[in-house]
């Protein structure tokens, strides 16, 4: 008899649990601080077009792809992958590894919106909130100052959401990751709607949701803002790198799961939509407040965060209300993700080395928030921040998620998954499906040419070659290398990778 740590698998208790835990994966801080300005840099409301037929023909398909190979073969990535096919396990590896990367430097972000939710009760950034958060909050030097030279403001948060992520995870699957996403996520979207409503009522508004979702068709003729909207939905669905694998691996064995999957992507767009009307109407305040036009005042990111609006909230009436409700649904967005992503490492340790829930999330929450604490708690971790989001983006989530789709069609592993969905599921997966993943895969490997083309071409952000070569490139190889070292290490206690068996079984019993 196996180990009973190997065999009885966590559940979810219910499809609300994995579902609020899969939206909270999804909605995170791309979806409030990078689609808005992606939208209206890409034909505004003429934007929703090709966003749409993105979420259709390629983040609900590949969605359903995770979901089917995570509940099929009822494990993390690795353990997936190799009950899929034996060559299948260093592409979960790779996963792996990339959720590692993108953790650590996910939660230096979570602790700068904690920060700023106190700093919004007085407005500490004061009259100009780009040097305080460069100078005063980070202490920020250039990446050829690389040290060790620690930011009290930066590392006290950064360690308080090492400890909090810890001891969520700790209390497993159903009491930790689903209880913290049936509690965070309905208060993040009551939080977003309260900041909303309060930012249509500043003057301006109306000026900046003209400026988001005022049409220009003539942008759909350009190839880049169908790009952009496949690479929103991509990154924003969190699909292809591990995560919803996961998830799904903890699903009852009878549930539905194309209807679940509808649910989840049309959930992630609509936050999506509602965060790009409450950014751009505060953004039409600090616009027409400044006798600036919108697009002198939009931006993305950490620039829109931590800038723009303290530049609002020094400005608005109810302005702290408004910088808490904001920086506070960051910190819940963030929590929820991270999260999800920690979940994927825990889950692939326990599984590799057959050990129990606390031990395996000491294993991997301990170094990483060690590793995090050094890279992102000091004067250079802005710098590093960016490079490592750029490049593990593309060959951690794009180039590895080219890889493993590229392989399940090579493979001819599409139509036993497509059966399995079709088994579970409201909703018939027909040939249209097939279709859509071929041409995801061409989108993808796009995607990846794109960029590779355009890091070669040049210095990304005009970084030293040496920095670069440390944490850009260096750290792309180093996913690659990882995921296949650790695919050659032995599985404890023998794991059973051959499942295919069990589930016709099921199967033809339901007939």
């Amino acid at each position: 008899m196996s180990d009973s740590k190997t065999n009885e698998r966590a559940t979810f208790n219910n499809r609300r649990a994995f579902m609020f835990a899969a939206i909270g994966s999804a909605v995170g801080l791309g979806n409030i601080w990078r689609f808005p300005y992606i939208a209206f840099d890409n034909g505004g409301g003429a934007f929703m077009l090709p966003y749409l037929v993105a979420l259709l023909t390629a983040g609900i398909p590949l969605l359903l792809l995770d979901y089917a190979i995570g509940h099929r073969y009822r494990g993390s990535p690795p353990l997936a992958f190799r009950r899929l096919g034996r060559w299948f396990e260093p592409v979960g590896w790779w996963n792996v590894m990339t959720n590692i990367v993108i953790c650590i430097y996910y939660a230096v972000i979570i602790g700068w919106s904690a920060s700023y939710v106190y700093y919004s009760f007085n407005a500490a950034w004061g009259v100009n909130p780009q040097d305080f958060f460069f100078k005063d909050f980070l202490n920020m030097a250039g990446p050829e100052a690389l040290g060790l030279d620690f930011v009290g403001k930066v590392v006290g948060p950064l360690v308080g959401v090492w400890v909090f992520t810890s001891v969520i995870m700790a209390l497993g699957v159903q009491k930790g990751v689903a209880g913290a996403s049936s509690f965070f996520m309905p208060l993040l979207v009551i939080m977003f709607l309260i900041m909303v409503g309060i930012s249509l009522t500043l003057p301006g508004a109306a000026k900046g949701l003209d400026a988001l979702f005022t049409p220009d068709w003539s942008k759909l003729a350009d190839p880049k803002v169908w790009v952009a909207a496949y690479g929103q939905i991509f990154f924003s669905l969190s699909i292809c790198f591990g995560i919803m694998v996961t998830y799904s691996s903890y699903l009852k064995k009878k549930t539905d799961l194309g209807g679940t999957g509808l649910v989840v992507g049309f959930a992630n767009s609509s936050f999506e939509l509602l965060a790009g009307i409450g950014v751009f109407a505060a953004l039409g305040f600090m616009a027409q407040a400044n006798g600036q036009a919108v697009n002198e005042v939009a931006s993305s990111g950490i620039g829109l965060a931590f800038i723009a609006f303290p530049t609002i909230i020094n400005q608005a009436p109810m302005g702290a209300l408004i910088g808490v409700l904001f920086f506070g649904s960051l910190v819940f967005a963030g929590i929820t993700s991270m999260i999800s992503i920690v979940e994927v490492i825990v889950a692939a340790i326990q599984d590799k080395l057959n050990i129990g829930r606390v031990n395996a999330t000491l294993l991997v929450c301990i170094p990483m928030g060690i590793v995090s604490t050094l890279l992102f708690g000091t004067t250079t971790g802005l710098p590093v921040l960016d490079v490592l989001d750029k490049f593990v983006n593309t060959y951690g989530i794009v180039a590895s998620g080219f890889l493993y789709v590229l392989a399940i069609i090579v493979f001819r592993r599409l139509p036993e998954l497509r059966k399995h969905l079709n088994a579970l599921s409201s909703i018939r997966i027909g040939a249209l499906w097939t279709v859509c993943v071929f041409f995801t895969v061409a989108m993808l490997g796009y995607m990846l040419f794109k960029d590779t083309s355009g890091l070669m071409e040049k210095n990304y952000e005009g970084y030293p070659d040496g920095f670069l070569s440390i944490f850009g490139w260096g750290m792309s190889a180093a996913l690659v290398v990882f995921g296949l070292l650790l695919s050659l290490l032995p599985w404890k206690h023998g794991q059973d990778f051959n499942v295919k068996d069990e589930h016709e079984h099921e199967q033809g019993e339901e007939k």
